[in-house]
């Protein structure tokens, strides 16, 4: 781990914590760069996926969701 001396807008920091439920500043930025990893991950998953022609019509989405 890195010892690193930033400043920050303590509104944003503080909004962040809220939203995370974190309970200290290093906790809140940790969670927030980890779920900015984790977005970019998913992205590169469906980009990587691609798309698919899956041929279902509405009535085989319902049924499968279970409103036979």
């Amino acid at each position: 781990m890195k010892k690193t001396t930033v400043v920050l807008d303590e509104t944003l920091l503080q909004e962040a914590k809220e939203a995370t439920g974190a309970k200290t500043k290093k906790e809140t930025i940790e969670t927030a760069l980890s779920e900015v990893v984790k977005r970019h991950q998913r992205k590169l998953l469906i980009e990587e996926m691609g798309t698919y022609n899956l041929d279902l019509e509405q009535d085989d989405i319902e049924k499968m969701r279970g409103h036979d």
